[in-house]
């Protein structure tokens, strides 16, 4: 049966979202603040990464984070502030970081991105969507000391047992895998299991296939106002208009937050601020790379190189900080000698803001508070790999189909402070 449904958020889970719920014949309207051109749908590494199989939120990264305060050009900066909710966020965050809850998380994030992957494939080969970048030429880890080298193996080798395509090269090997750029790094472990897109060529594609369809898409519009009556949203109020649905689904990003306490719904986010740089010339990169002490990823796009990284938590702004944009462009000659970023393209590097829940898994569903909203949010560094999986999960959500798979790890509802108990017993 066809209902109307009105999107909140039009960057990759939102618009993939829309994108599901149009092919079985809903009626859709998207309403997003910004022009849909910016943010970290459009900043982002563009990896399609299923070997990303272990959380963020993980055994001594809150540690690590504390570490690096002091260090804004740290890959990990948490702003020293006055903060409540982010200071809730992060004691979340630490009690969600067991062994436990990682291994319990592995196998739901492998599943969601190699769903997600093969919806990526059905996009380009259904031709809907024209012509977009999708190659699977993997992901290299390069790493220059052995103390992360055993770190990566052991990452490697948990990857493989999850059934995930992987190799480990020395450094010669490394240098053949990737012959195009001169390396430093003493070895590297190549995911092959992952693929990459260009972002800023695909979102457009996805825009305009919505427009075709009718979809309805409302760009530079705040929602101010939510209306609730009997749990149930009955209106949505912007600074333009007024919008009335069967079903709403929220895809803010990190807004999302915000907007589910209108709904006595506790969505528990922080902002992680990314950065990115494009380089418009020849750079001979041509296989996906992160550097794995610097945290930096490197993208060979269509018609430039990317250099994407860091995650910085200082809140809901878009402020460019000088010193992490350089702490990018200073590891590449640490790891490619013979390549540097220059001040012109230096200036020009943008940043997103990425939704963060503090088990680094994303809320996909519904809410028991709340019965006619889907909540799709909370994706941290995974949100462009798993746009295509979130939005058909959330239209089969809404169709009341059984789903491609069990979303009960995302459920909006699920308590950190339980769940981080019952792991710590096991």
């Amino acid at each position: 049966m066809s209902k109307s449904v009105v999107v909140v958020g039009g960057g990759i889970i939102g618009a993939s979202t829309a994108y599901y719920l149009v092919k079985s014949g809903h009626d859709v309207t998207i309403i997003d603040q910004s022009d849909l051109t910016s943010g970290a749908s459009h900043v982002n590494a563009g990896y399609i990464a299923p070997s990303h199989i272990t959380p963020l939120a993980a055994p001594g990264v809150i540690l690590q984070g504390l570490k690096w305060m002091l260090n804004p050009a740290s890959p990990l900066y948490m702003k020293p502030r006055w903060d409540p909710q982010f200071f809730r966020w992060s004691w979340l965050f630490h009690r969600s970081s067991t062994a436990a809850k990682v291994e319990k998380a592995i196998p739901v994030i492998r599943d969601i991105n190699l769903l997600s992957r093969q919806l990526y494939h059905d996009m380009l080969t259904g031709g809907e969507l024209g012509d977009f970048q999708l190659e699977p030429k993997g992901l290299l880890m390069l790493y220059q000391t052995q103390k992360v080298a055993d770190h990566e193996m052991a990452l490697a080798d948990k990857a493989r047992s999850v059934g995930l395509d992987v190799r480990t090269y020395d450094a010669n090997e490394v240098r053949a895998a990737e012959p195009g750029v001169e390396i430093r790094a003493i070895g590297g472990v190549h995911y092959l299991c992952d693929w990459h897109t260009t972002p800023t060529e695909l979102m457009p594609s996805l825009i305009r296939f919505l427009n075709d369809k009718g979809v309805r898409i409302k760009t530079n519009e705040k929602v101010v106002d939510i209306q609730v009556a009997d749990k149930k949203i009955t209106e949505i109020r912007t600074d333009r208009d007024v919008y009335r649905a069967d079903e709403y689904v929220m895809a803010a990003g990190c807004w999302s937050g915000d907007l589910a306490k209108r709904l006595d719904v506790d969505l528990p986010l922080a902002a992680g601020k990314g950065y990115s740089i494009n380089v418009n010339r020849e750079t001979g990169v041509s296989v996906p790379t992160i550097f794995v002490e610097s945290r930096v990823a490197v993208t060979p796009m269509r018609g430039f190189t990317r250099f994407a990284g860091t995650m910085e938590f200082s809140g809901i702004n878009h402020m460019i900080r000088p010193e992490r944009v350089r702490a990018i462009a200073g590891a590449v000659p640490r790891f490619y000698p013979s390549l540097k970023i220059n001040e012109d393209e230096i200036a020009s590097a943008k940043c997103g803001l990425r939704p963060v829940s503090p088990d680094g898994v994303p809320y996909i569903g519904k809410s028991s508070r709340c019965t006619n909203v889907t909540f799709a949010t909370g994706h941290a560094m995974m949100g462009w790999a798993l746009g295509p999986a979130t939005g058909k999960l959330v239209a089969e959500v809404i169709d009341g189909e059984r789903t491609s798979m069990p979303i009960e790890p995302f459920s909006p509802d699920r308590r950190f402070d339980r769940a981080a108990a019952t792991a710590k017993r096991a």
